[in-house]
C-alpha cells in the first residue's frame, strides 16, 4: 500500500502489515502476534491481529489490534503506535492507555494509510510521530518486566 505526501518536502516510508510482506523480525521476542492487548488498568482490549512495519527503516511502527466480533468475524481494527507499549510479559501486550482511548480510536483503514491519518493515530494515543524532529524509537520489544523497581 503505497502513501501520500500530501505537499510534504519528506516522504513518508510505506507502512506496511508484516503479514503482506516477505520480511523477517529480528528476534522472535519482536512477533506479539497474537498477543493479548490489555489497558492500563489490566482489562483486555483486544489481540494483535498483525505489526505495521516501516518499509524503509525496517522498523514495527503499529501494532494492529482488533477487538470484539464473533468467531473472528465483525472485528473491529484500530492501531496502536508502538510508543503507547508500556511492557511486554510472555503472551500480553500492555499498553498505557485505558479502555475509553481505545473505544473511541481512529478505525484502521487499509485504504488510508498517509500522513494525516497516521498523524491523527498519534495524537489520539499522545504521542510524537516517528518522522517527527527528536524522535526516539521506543524500548520495542525490550521493556523491563519490572519497569518501577517494585517487589
Amino acid at each position: 500500500m503505497k502513501t501520500t505526501t500530501h505537499g510534504s518536502t519528506t516522504d513518508l516510508p510505506d507502512i506496511l502489515t508484516l503479514s503482506d510482506t516477505d520480511m523477517r523480525l529480528a528476534t522472535p521476542a519482536e512477533d506479539i502476534r497474537g498477543c493479548k492487548v490489555v489497558d492500563a488498568k489490566g482489562e483486555a482490549v483486544g489481540d494483535v491481529d498483525d505489526l505495521m512495519v516501516d518499509a524503509a527503516e525496517k522498523k514495527v511502527r503499529f501494532i494492529r489490534v482488533a477487538s470484539g466480533g464473533f468467531l473472528g468475524m465483525g472485528k473491529n481494527k484500530f492501531l496502536v503506535p508502538v510508543d503507547a507499549i508500556s511492557r511486554i510479559d510472555g503472551k500480553t501486550v500492555h499498553i498505557s492507555h485505558t479502555r475509553d482511548k481505545f473505544v473511541s480510536a481512529p478505525r484502521y483503514n487499509p485504504e488510508v494509510i498517509d500522513r494525516p491519518y497516521l498523524t491523527t493515530i498519534y495524537d489520539h494515543y499522545g504521542h510524537s510521530p516517528f518522522w517527527g524532529v527528536g524522535y526516539a524509537y521506543p524500548a520495542y520489544p525490550k521493556y523491563p518486566t519490572n519497569p518501577f523497581g517494585l517487589a
